[in-house]
């Protein structure tokens, strides 16, 4: 995969993209990763790269000149057609399906805006407007590095267990179940008998009911688009029996 970023702030990425499994994903050579100023793309004798709205308003707007140039450059370098990402608070909200999209792309490029907003037309130049969240951060970057990290460990052999991602909460369409490593039992607290007496059968059916207890009760609200078997029905009737009882 091929990750373009256009940002004002390149060196904020240079931590990021040289540790853990960014940085591993770079030296395998499965993932290459172009961070870009797109201030050198302006053609203002300072380099300007933002003006004030017409029509008046507060703030100043990132213009479109620098953004169109840069992304030509990037579209003739590659020679492809990248996927487009503008970092916008107006944006999509960014999820876990969102990620297992862009993973699937061959070339992505994300646009870090700052100041104000943005000229429309740039809005013209992008596949997606996505936002991390319902906030307002100083700037794209920070969504940026959030996006790209959760893309990339889903590439095939980024992680070092593949099965890893296939697990995670949200991949599931449920929160991951709890998990523990050993001691069984430290200073009286003790892992549950079920993952300790080898039978992998009442294990997955643990596992997925206390998924299908962590979801119920931290995030209920994935429950309704859920495409649930029998089993998980009849083991969420037994978690809100239990809840009820408590």
């Amino acid at each position: 995969m091929r990750i373009d970023v256009l940002t004002l702030f390149p060196r904020m990425f240079e931590g990021p993209l040289t540790e853990s499994i960014l940085g591993k994903a770079i030296d395998k050579e499965l993932l290459n990763v172009y961070v870009r100023n797109f201030r050198d793309f302006s053609t203002n004798k300072h380099q300007q790269v933002d003006d004030y709205p017409y029509g008046g308003g507060a703030g100043m707007l990132l213009k479109v000149q620098p953004i169109h140039d840069a992304l030509t450059f990037i579209k003739e370098d590659a020679q492809t057609q990248p996927r487009v990402i503008l970092l916008d608070p107006a944006g999509k909200p960014f999820n876990q399906q969102m990620a297992e999209e862009f993973s699937k792309e061959e070339h992505l490029v994300f646009i870090c805006g700052h100041y104000e907003g943005y000229d429309e037309r740039i809005r013209s130049l992008v596949t997606d407007e996505v936002s991390l969240g319902d906030y307002v951060l100083t700037g794209g970057e920070l969504g940026a590095m959030v996006m790209i990290d959760s893309t990339v460990r889903l590439l095939p052999e980024v992680l070092g267990n593949d099965e890893s991602a296939k697990t995670d909460s949200h991949s599931t369409g449920l929160l991951e179940h709890p998990q523990y490593t050993r001691p069984a039992n430290y200073e009286g607290m003790e892992v549950p008998h079920v993952l300790t007496n080898g039978n992998h059968k009442l294990i997955e059916e643990w596992q997925l009911k206390e998924s299908l207890r962590r979801t119920f009760l931290r995030r209920p609200d994935m429950l309704e688009s859920l495409d649930m078997t029998k089993e998980m029905e009849r083991l969420l009737e037994e978690v809100k029996k239990e809840e009820k009882s408590i």
